[in-house]
């Protein structure tokens, strides 16, 4: 009978504590949605909202100049407008810049559309049409935009001046170094509505925000970054992002660049060469055209060098357009 007693009591406060965890998660959801939508007033739009196929895209526009550059972000990058500032303020002294920002990214919406590489391009186009934004454009993808710049200018030549890759994902990389395309798990588009992202922002908020010097981002930039990154990280438009990659570089991987276009590529430094010799400059040299103007600029720093790089960059930019519009 006392046995007994000790199990019910034990049960009692095992039920209890997990009701206190249940209680305790529902109201952290609550707060962090109610948060979501106070950040949502407090940092509107830096550029402008343009409708896409019904829904609202963010495209930010600094400068002006005979040339029209359209930046186009990495996989996963929250808040590209916000990520690509420094290099933003650098470029734009003498060009147009855009930052189109994708759906699922930064302050666009979240579409129902899958990621294939159709519609991502599609979507660009409309926004930069839209927008009354006119070609040709210098498209300076970073990462995976490779992708989506590799079939843009191959399916709308006429619409692309020139590509300036920022350490750029092309189609045939996987071949070349051997390598599978990555995936995401599924479950992670629930972080940012169960509020576990903005969790793992109070407790290693350095691993979502840029790795550069104090100073290089200013607070401001710092704080919209880690807001736009709790209420979209990891959303769903992301996670099937990245579960597209092995069929948008299926459809894309018999690509290059048309052989008379203009391309730049900026890829990091390199002590460590596979065994059969093989590196990013190695793999960059095959994607080249024949175009005098075409090259490829190595730099010391992360995946991400417009973090750090961002005068070298912008003085390379400048000197490749004008070795290109010369020679035109």
């Amino acid at each position: 009978m006392e046995r007994n007693k000790k199990k019910f009591r034990l049960w009692i406060v095992f039920r209890n504590i997990l009701l206190f965890i249940l209680a305790a998660l529902v109201i952290w959801v609550i707060f962090s949605n109610v948060m979501t939508k106070y950040e949502q007033k407090k940092y509107p739009p830096i550029g402008d909202l343009v409708e896409v196929n019904d829904k609202n895209m963010h495209i930010y526009t600094k400068g002006e100049g005979d040339n029209t550059i359209v930046l186009l972000s990495g996989l996963g990058t929250a808040a590209p407008a916000l990520d690509f500032e420094p290099l933003i303020n650098e470029m734009s002294k003498n060009n147009k810049v855009v930052v189109v920002e994708s759906f699922g990214y930064g302050w666009s919406d979240i579409t129902n559309k899958e990621r294939t590489v159709e519609n991502i391009v599609d979507e660009i186009r409309i926004a930069l049409r839209n927008s009354n934004i006119e070609g040709p454009y210098i498209l300076m993808p970073h990462s995976i935009s490779g992708i989506y710049s590799m079939y843009f200018a191959n399916k709308y030549p006429e619409e692309v001046e020139a590509v300036i890759g920022i350490d750029p994902t092309l189609p045939q990389a996987l071949d070349y170094f051997g390598e599978n395309s990555p995936t995401m798990p599924k479950y992670l588009s629930y972080l940012a509505p169960t509020g576990i992202a903005r969790v793992a922002l109070y407790i290693n908020q350095d691993s979502f925000l840029p790795i550069a010097d104090d100073g290089t981002y200013s607070e401001e930039n710092l704080k919209m970054t880690k807001a736009i990154t709790a209420w979209k990280g990891y959303n769903k438009n992301v996670v099937a992002e990245a579960n597209k990659i092995k069929s948008n570089i299926k459809k894309t991987v018999d690509q290059k660049f048309p052989s008379n276009m203009p391309v730049l590529f900026f890829t990091t430094k390199e002590d460590k060469i596979t065994e059969d010799g093989k590196n990013n400059v190695t793999f960059y040299e095959t994607q080249l055209t024949k175009s005098p103007a075409s090259n490829i600029v190595t730099l010391q720093g992360h995946h991400y060098l417009h973090w750090t790089r961002y005068k070298e960059i912008s003085k390379e930019v400048n000197e490749f357009i004008g070795t290109f519009a010369v020679s035109q």
